[in-house]
């Protein structure tokens, strides 16, 4: 992939996760200053090896779950791009502030923090709290456009009815993991991706706190976000 193919995959990405809707070659085009038939050039040879797709005849293009990971793992690969992309510091003091209150409970410190991210993100968040599962924002998750669908909406509620047991399984071992829509073991077909931290707290030395909302996200902020929650929890704790 050429820098250019990867910038107009980074601005589909992010202009969809805005909009909820396909990204058209007459905004990309002025968004980089050059012609719709570039674009539309370019935005075939990213269809072709699979990053984005063409919903409908006339529409413009949204992004597959490969071209998420692709873009997901530049983030991860990238520091630069990570810098860039990274939401604005305030977030980061939000949480800070918001859980540093609770310095001596760490349960509520947990729930402060989903409780933030929920707000931030605008997603699902969720925490381990030694053996129990916590969820807020559960309005926000089922809120999105692409959950209205009723084979969606059941996917997502058996991904949600299996995530404590799953996390048990899969106990993942980074700082950082997502797993974008058809990589979640459970609910394939939901279009959710799931993104978390593993944190060691007074419960378990693999404690887990994160959000889970659609394919569609603004993967560097929230990556930053659910990133920098696990190690202020672990710092905290």
């Amino acid at each position: 992939m050429t820098e250019r193919q990867f910038q107009i995959l980074a601005a589909i990405i992010e202009q969809h996760a805005e909009i909820a809707a396909p990204i058209g070659s007459v905004l990309l085009a002025k968004l980089f200053n050059v012609s719709s038939a570039t674009i539309r050039s370019e935005m075939s040879r990213l269809e072709e090896m699979g990053y984005i797709v063409q919903p409908h005849t006339s529409a413009g293009r949204i992004p597959t779950d490969t071209g998420y990971r692709y873009y997901v793992n530049s983030l991860t690969q990238n520091p630069p791009i990570v810098d860039k992309l990274a939401p604005p510091d305030r977030g980061a003091r939000a949480i800070d502030a918001r859980v540093s209150t609770h310095v001596n409970r760490a349960d509520r410190a947990i729930r402060s923090a989903v409780d933030s991210l929920v707000e931030l993100t605008h997603n699902l968040g969720i925490a381990t709290i030694g053996d129990e599962l916590y969820m807020s924002g559960i309005g926000n998750l089922f809120s999105q456009p692409e959950f209205l669908q009723s084979q969606h909406t059941l996917a997502v509620a058996r991904l949600l009815d299996n995530l404590e047991p799953w996390l048990r399984e899969a106990a993942p071992n980074e700082p950082l993991n997502v797993y974008i829509g058809s990589e979640n073991p459970i609910g394939k077909t939901s279009g959710a991706t799931l993104i978390i931290s593993r944190f060691r707290s007074p419960y378990s030395d693999r404690s887990y706190i994160g959000v889970l909302g659609p394919t569609r996200q603004s993967y560097a902020k929230v990556m930053s976000l659910v990133r920098h929650t696990g190690a202020m929890l672990e710092e905290v704790l």
